[in-house]
């Protein structure tokens, strides 16, 4: 299966470095794409693994992350995210032993609804002497998820 990338063999819609949020998001949005691009009885089951075993990777890495003794993230959010976690890895191994493409409509979802709150700008808090009901000027961030 051919993914859409430059002639040089890199994608055509990488986003700009310094932006984890960002990052993140694009991630799960291409993951998510390949996934439902190789679902098609046109791909062979080989694509489809081979972007399940990407995705699962992503996932990985998010383990790893969320973890790590450095996470800023809250714990409970944390918790959250690890247990999302454990139902792709679930899947991911269900998916992989029975080859049912079916099966992978729920990590499309899930990459796809994560990324969209990933893409939301988050506004920071008034800082003091400000005016809290006004309207907050979007924030680049670096939260990492």
């Amino acid at each position: 299966m051919a993914y859409p990338t430059t002639p040089q063999g890199g994608y055509t819609s990488v986003p700009a470095p310094g932006n984890p949020r960002q990052t993140e998001a694009w991630a799960l949005t291409e993951t998510a794409r390949r996934i439902s691009l190789s679902q098609s009885e046109n791909s062979s089951i080989d694509d489809f693994l081979a972007a399940i075993r990407v995705n699962w990777r992503l996932w990985t890495i998010f383990q790893a992350e969320l973890a790590s003794d450095e996470c800023a993230l809250p714990i409970e959010m944390r918790q959250n995210v690890l247990s999302l976690c454990n139902f792709v890895d679930k899947r991911t191994v269900e998916i992989i032993a029975s080859r049912d493409r079916s099966l992978a409509d729920s990590l499309i979802n899930i990459n796809r609804q994560l990324a969209a709150g990933l893409f939301v700008q988050v506004p920071s808090p008034a800082a003091p002497g400000e005016d809290a009901t006004a309207p907050a000027k979007p924030q680049p961030t670096n939260e990492v998820i």
